[in-house]
């Protein structure tokens, strides 16, 4: 399984959080299961393989990372979102901001990296006018809690 598709189930789990509350655990767990995959294997390609355990760990460590992180990523949000309050952002570019952050924030994934997946998986499930203003948040964001580390 590519870093991508990781990245896409990641996001899956974060945005499933948002709006169930179930915890990180028990939605990895689930995840896990082939059976459950399989389940969702017709709703969505990314589904349609087993998750192999070179990326359990990406997993566990991205979706438990931003569900205990969240107070802390949404501040982030809310400091750079210039104009918008966070509650109306929708869940799909707030889930794949938080991850996008934690990733480059706690994971040391390479910021670059981290912002185009983050920016192609909004274009795929939100509507064009999400990518400037995620993108906007990431700059910010990067500009000045990551670049004056």
């Amino acid at each position: 399984m590519s870093r991508r598709r990781a990245r896409e189930l990641s996001f899956h789990m974060i945005f499933e959080n948002e709006s169930s509350g179930i915890s990180a655990r028990e939605m990895t767990d689930r995840y896990f299961s082939d059976d459950y995959l399989s389940s969702l294997s017709e709703e969505c390609s990314v589904y349609s393989k087993r998750i192999d355990d070179d990326q359990k760990e990406y997993l566990l460590k991205s979706v438990e990372g931003v569900i205990d992180k969240k107070e802390e990523l949404e501040s982030y949000i809310d400091k750079y979102s210039v104009g918008w309050n966070v509650s109306r952002i929708s869940t799909v570019s707030r889930s794949l901001i938080k991850l996008c952050m934690y990733e480059i924030k706690y994971m040391n994934i390479p910021v670059g990296a981290s912002v185009n997946e983050a920016l192609e998986l909004v274009k795929k499930y939100d509507n064009g006018e999400a990518v400037p203003f995620v993108n906007g948040v990431l700059a910010g964001f990067i500009k000045n809690e990551i670049n004056n580390d």
